[in-house]
């Protein structure tokens, strides 16, 4: 009879390697388990797709978690009420402000459990070290993976490929798959501006507004948005970032419909 170690490893083992078979080609790729990479993998399951949310941390939330200056509230406005509730995530209203206010830690966990709950796949440690390209048409058609602990390492150690039909850069202020695609392919003629000091009234609009895609196979959401088109930072403020992640699951599930 086996012992507890070797069935401990072996059950992982297995149900690992089939967890990655499943992954290695899917509907999207969203990088950045932040307020929109978690918003936008709820909504596009929810529509069918397949999810896989990347993230190069050992946990989920992007910003979120810091509250404002590690105050554990943030705040949303009323638009992003209905996101809320889809998450069932609770709230109260401050009336002298006309604000409602969460609490971080519900916000986080909330958002990644309605992001599982509704079949997307969240896997924490992984870098996005490049990306996968086609040409005839130009387009992004998947991501290089590393685990985060190689690359803090320093080791060199050939990479991974995930394919997929739609590539979304919710890395926030860094952008960082953005800035992989400008630095090495220049056919995108991708060029990032850098996100502006703050402006919350309107960067939380602009955001929304910006928000889609940039080039065939490849999207943005969130402060990734900022970063390339140079638009005001907003602070612990999280409407856009719902909205945002929102309104690119609603583009690219148009986009991949007509396909």
């Amino acid at each position: 009879m086996r012992s507890l170690e070797e069935r401990i490893s072996r059950a992982i083992w297995r149900h690992t390697a089939k967890d990655w078979l499943g992954i290695s080609s899917v509907d999207v790729v969203i990088v950045g388990a932040g307020p929109a990479g978690m918003t936008a993998a709820k909504y596009l399951a929810d529509k069918g797709f397949k999810v896989i949310v990347f993230e190069r941390r050992l946990s989920f939330g992007g910003g979120i978690g810091g509250g404002g200056m590690l105050l554990h509230k943030i705040v949303v406005d009323e638009n992003a009420i209905p996101i809320l509730k889809d998450f069932n995530i609770r709230y109260t209203y401050d009336d002298e402000e006309n604000l409602y206010v969460i609490d971080a830690t519900e916000l986080m966990a909330k958002l990644a459990v309605g992001a599982i709950n509704s079949g997307a796949k969240i896997i924490n440690g992984i870098h996005i070290e490049d990306v996968v390209y086609r040409d005839n048409p130009f387009r992004v058609e998947g991501v290089v993976i590393q685990w985060s602990s190689v690359i803090m390492s320093g080791l060199h150690v050939d990479p991974l490929f995930v394919l997929s039909k739609a590539i979304v850069d919710a890395t926030g202020h860094d952008a960082e798959v953005l800035q992989i695609v400008a630095r090495k392919l220049p056919e995108s003629k991708i060029v990032l501006v850098g996100e502006k000091s703050a402006y919350s009234e309107l960067s939380e609009n602009v955001v929304v507004e910006y928000t889609g895609k940039v080039i065939p196979g490849l999207y943005i959401a969130g402060m990734a948005v900022a970063a390339l088109y140079g638009l005001p930072r907003m602070g612990p403020i999280f409407s856009s970032m719902l909205l945002s992640g929102k309104k690119v699951a609603e583009i690219i599930a148009k986009d991949l419909d007509n396909t």
